[in-house]
């Protein structure tokens, strides 16, 4: 029996599939180098705190929280809340969580900054909108390396009972600990294992991390003071807004990458808000 000859059609759909592959390589091949800086390939510390507004901005700190569980978990990462700080009667005032996996520093540095949500508040008997921050705190996962080292006297270790729901063994044993950097007065905590020593090695994890973003800081603030500008830091000069009512819209302040779908953001959706801040930083 006798082969067709390949048609125009049968080309033009081979230069098709070929082309496509070609062009998800190379997008493949240029995200990857949008993680060139230091220390992107690192775990990460991601530090949550909640605004001025009582209830309101403490739910809105646990649904930035629930956000960033849910990222990892889409990214294949591991999350683990390490301390918190329960709001009175909802939410968080403070959480921290540790994520692990690759370029878990490399993305989530991208959410550095004060969140803003604009909602019906459910804790308004009258059903009024109701504007809530959160800021976002984001360090590497680091070892004690030349650069940044901390030697015995130089810290502080208190021991304390965890603060949450937990079973007896934590209700009755001070297993929690807090580590004072006397230099820089930074302070970290860790109450989610069950030793002492467990807490301790974490909690250290968490000080090498602080003081390498307290680094890199000061790096930036340095290059921004060349360049003639000045880095903002108060609630204003949010990086992002989600909003609930009258309309739904997340929205990037930085690059106006913005999605309609509120509800898969919330749902940890952010890696093209992630993407579109990586993009936008390899041009500068």
């Amino acid at each position: 029996m006798l082969q067709s000859e390949p048609t125009d059609s049968d080309y033009w759909k081979d230069f098709q599939s070929e082309f496509k592959s070609a062009k998800e390589s190379v997008e493949k091949l240029y995200l990857e180098t949008l993680y060139s800086e230091e220390h992107d390939g690192c775990d990460t510390l991601i530090e949550l705190h909640s605004g001025a507004g009582g209830e309101e901005a403490q739910d809105w700190t646990q649904m930035l929280q629930r956000m960033y569980s849910m990222y990892a978990e889409k990214q294949g990462y591991t999350a683990e809340i390490v301390n918190y700080l329960y709001g009175d009667g909802a939410g968080y005032k403070s959480v921290s969580m540790l994520i692990s996996g690759k370029n878990a520093y490399g993305n989530l540095k991208c959410e550095r900054g004060v969140h803003r949500l604009v909602r019906i508040s459910p804790f308004d008997a009258n059903k009024r909108r109701h504007t809530s921050f959160a800021s976002v705190e984001v360090s590497p996962i680091i070892e004690d390396t030349a650069e940044i080292s901390v030697s015995p006297d130089e810290i502080k270790i208190d021991t304390f009972r965890s603060g949450g729901a937990g079973g007896q063994h934590i209700n009755k044993t001070e297993s929690a600990v807090r580590i004072t950097h006397i230099p820089t007065g930074i302070i970290v905590a860790c109450q989610n294992e069950r030793s002492q020593t467990q807490n301790k090695e974490t909690a250290m994890k968490m000080l090498y991390a602080k003081l390498a973003e307290k680094a890199e800081k000061e790096k930036e603030t340095e290059k921004l003071k060349k360049l003639g500008l000045q880095m903002k830091i108060e609630w204003g000069s949010q990086i992002r807004s989600y909003v609930l009512c009258p309309y739904t819209m997340a929205k990037d302040h930085r690059t106006g990458f913005e999605c309609g779908d509120t509800d898969a953001v919330l749902s940890g959706e952010i890696q093209d808000f992630i993407i579109s801040k990586l993009k936008q930083d390899k041009q500068n």
